[in-house]
């Protein structure tokens, strides 16, 4: 079977249900999966409708399961299967599976990835939505993500306004944690230099790793000091003893030969 090869993985050519994501998506994780159409967080900073030429008010208003996604969810799956591939696959990248309108089709999704022998993980800004689906969750095999760009929730209720609260999200992550489920956390977009430090102070108990960014297209891009945080948020992590990666634009600041593996083991 032909294969397409990416620097951290592999996929399956001819396969779009399960793809390879590319720049700073490719960063996250080596293969994705999106089932919905619209996501219903509404974040200010969202640049996913743009890039997939959909109306922002069409977008935050709701989520749809696409097309005949199962069945077609599951025929690249299987491909995968049978190609020796098993990674994990994200959800999602242009979409919430777990979004405040429908998630109809989302333990589906999850147990098909999960029936042909790879891995899952989940980032999301759904909270406890989350639980619904905790037992299929294997401390083995798969992850759980959720993204913070707050502790405070009038800061988020301002730039995410449909999605939980930080202080839910945090305690979704608590509890896979506590159910032995490896967890890390999204720092991206960093809305707040501040913010995104006292997020690794609160948390670093109950998360394995951290997703580290700045935010793109906003005016904050042009006048935060970006290398003064990457310095200061490498230090607390490393104070912390805890795992971390910097994304590529963030890199030029690194200390060099700083180590900072793309990939890491997303299970316990």
């Amino acid at each position: 079977m032909e294969t397409n090869i990416n620097p951290d993985g592999v996929s399956i050519k001819g396969c779009s249900y399960i793809y390879a994501p590319a720049g700073q998506a490719g960063e996250y994780a080596p293969l994705a999966a999106n089932p919905y159409r619209g996501c219903g967080h509404a974040c200010a900073y969202c640049y996913v409708p743009a890039v997939l030429k959909i109306k922002r008010d069409e977008f935050d208003n709701g989520a749809t399961p696409r097309p005949n996604y199962l069945s077609l969810l599951e025929k690249d799956a299987r491909k995968y299967q049978i190609a020796g591939i098993t990674e994990q696959v994200m959800f999602s990248f242009t979409t919430d599976v777990y979004n405040p309108f429908n998630t109809s089709i989302t333990r589906q999704c999850l147990e098909i990835i999960q029936q042909n022998d790879m891995g899952i993980q989940v980032l999301t800004k759904g909270g406890s939505r989350a639980l619904v689906d905790l037992d299929l969750y294997r401390p083995e095999r798969d992850a759980f993500a959720s993204t913070l760009t707050s502790l405070d929730d009038s800061f988020s209720l301002k730039w995410e306004r449909g999605a939980a609260l930080p202080s839910d999200r945090i305690t979704t992550l608590k509890k896979f944690h506590d159910a032995g489920i490896f967890t890390w956390v999204s720092l991206e977009p960093t809305l707040s230099v501040e913010s995104s430090l006292q997020i690794v102070r609160e948390t670093h108990n109950f998360v394995d790793l951290y997703k580290i960014g700045r935010v793109n297209y906003l005016p904050m891009t042009k006048t935060t000091d970006w290398q003064d945080y990457t310095l200061r948020m490498i230090e607390l992590c490393q104070k912390l003893g805890v795992k971390h990666y910097i994304k590529h634009d963030l890199q030029p600041f690194l200390p060099t030969g700083y180590l900072n593996p793309r990939r890491v083991q997303q299970h316990h």
